[in-house]
C-alpha cells in the first residue's frame, strides 16, 4: 500500500461533482415518486453544494493570484488560472439555469423555453471554450457535453412547453445519436484491449491501463443506455415504474466515475490557490499522512517454516556484515623495526 501512488492521479474536482450529481438524481427520483416531500430547493442542495465549492475555489485562487505578482510566472500558471475563471463563469450560468428550473418546479409560472436559455447559451459557448481547451490541452468534459446536447436542450424545452406533440421517443433523437457514438468507441476500446491482451511485445502496465479503460467506458455507457430506454418508456407511458428504477442504472455510472476520479489527472491546481497537485497538498498538510506514505507494507506467507525464514534471512545478514565491513575505517599498514 503506497499512499502517495494511490493520489498522486486523483481528481478532487471530478469525485466532488460526480458524488453531488449521485445524491442529487437519488434526491431527485425520490421527490417525483412521493417517497420525500422535501421542496426542490432542498432536493437541489447537492448541486447547491457543488456551485459553492466553485464560487469559493475561485474566489480563494484569484485572492492568492492578486497578492502574490511572482506566482504569475510558474509554468503554466497564466492558462491555468484563465481556464479556473472560464469554468467559474460556465458554472454561474449553471447555476442560473438551476435556479430557473427550482423557481419553475415550485411555481410553474415561467415557461420551459426560458428556464433553458441559459443552458442553451452554454452550449454555444462551450464550443468556443472546447477548441480553447483543445489548443492549450486542457480538460473539457462539461463543456463538450454541453456542446454536443444543444439540440437536445432545444427539444426538451419545446416538449415540455406543448409546442411540440412528438413522443419522447423522438425527443430524445439526439441523445440516441450520441448513444450510438459513444458505443462504437466502447467497442473500440474492448477490441483495443483484447488486441493488447494478446500482445506479447506489449508491457503488463499498458495492458492493464487498457483493460482497466475497456472496463470502466463499459461499466459508464451501458447504464446509461438502459436509463435512457427506461425513462423514454416511462414517460411515453409504455411501463408503469417508479423513478427510483427508471435511475437505479445511472448509479453504476456515477460510482463508476468516481472510482475513475482516482485515475484522472488534469486537476486545475489554482483551485483554492493550492498551486501544487492534490496529492502533495495533502501530505504536505497532513504529516501523519506522509508518514504513512513513507511506509511499505508486506504480507508474509503465514505456513512459511522457520527454515524457509532462516535460509531467506541468512543472504540478508551477510549482505549487513558487508556492508558493515565497508563503513569500518581503512587504516595503513605500518610495520616497526626491531633493533638487533
Amino acid at each position: 500500500m503506497n499512499l502517495q501512488t494511490l493520489c498522486q492521479d486523483f481528481n478532487p474536482s471530478k469525485f466532488v461533482v460526480h458524488n453531488c450529481l449521485l445524491l442529487f438524481t437519488t434526491f431527485f427520483a425520490l421527490r417525483r415518486d412521493n417517497y420525500i416531500n422535501w421542496s426542490y430547493w432542498n432536493v437541489f442542495l447537492p448541486l447547491w453544494i457543488w456551485k459553492l465549492l466553485v464560487i469559493l475555489g475561485a474566489v480563494s485562487g484569484s485572492i492568492v493570484w492578486w497578492q502574490n505578482p511572482h506566482y504569475r510566472l510558474e509554468g503554466e500558471a497564466y492558462i491555468q488560472y484563465k481556464s479556473m475563471l472560464i469554468s467559474l463563469a460556465l458554472h454561474l450560468i449553471l447555476l442560473m439555469f438551476e435556479l430557473l428550473v427550482c423557481d419553475k418546479l415550485e411555481t410553474g409560472r415561467h415557461l420551459w423555453i426560458l428556464v433553458f436559455i441559459p443552458l442553451i447559451f452554454i452550449s454555444i459557448v462551450s464550443i468556443a471554450v472546447c477548441i480553447w481547451a483543445v489548443k492549450h490541452d486542457r480538460s473539457f468534459e462539461l463543456e463538450l457535453f454541453c456542446a454536443v446536447n444543444i439540440l437536445q436542450f432545444i427539444f426538451l424545452a419545446l416538449k415540455l412547453d406543448g409546442f411540440i406533440s412528438w413522443t419522447w421517443e423522438v425527443v430524445f433523437v439526439p441523445l440516441w445519436i450520441i448513444m450510438c457514438l459513444s458505443l462504437v468507441g466502447v467497442l473500440y476500446t474492448i477490441i483495443f484491449a483484447g488486441i493488447l491482451l494478446r500482445t506479447p511485445e506489449v508491457n503488463a502496465q499498458q495492458r492493464r491501463s487498457s483493460f482497466n479503460s475497456a472496463l470502466g467506458y463499459t461499466f459508464l455507457v451501458i447504464p446509461i443506455l438502459i436509463f435512457q430506454v427506461l425513462l423514454t418508456n416511462r414517460l411515453d407511458g409504455e411501463i408503469s415504474i417508479n423513478y427510483i428504477t427508471v435511475v437505479s442504472p445511472l448509479f453504476v455510472s456515477f460510482f463508476t466515475l468516481i472510482l475513475m476520479s482516482f485515475n484522472a489527472k488534469g486537476c486545475n491546481r489554482w483551485w483554492f490557490g493550492i498551486r501544487k497537485d492534490f496529492c502533495q497538498f495533502l501530505l504536505g498538510t497532513c504529516p501523519l499522512l506522509q508518514e504513512y506514505g513513507n511506509i511499505a507494507y508486506s504480507i508474509e506467507d503465514p505456513n512459511m517454516d522457520n527454515n524457509s525464514a532462516s535460509i531467506e534471512m541468512q543472504p540478508t545478514r551477510e549482505k549487513r556484515l558487508k556492508k558493515c565491513d565497508l563503513l569500518k575505517p581503512v587504516v595503513p599498514i605500518t610495520s616497526i623495526d626491531m633493533p638487533d
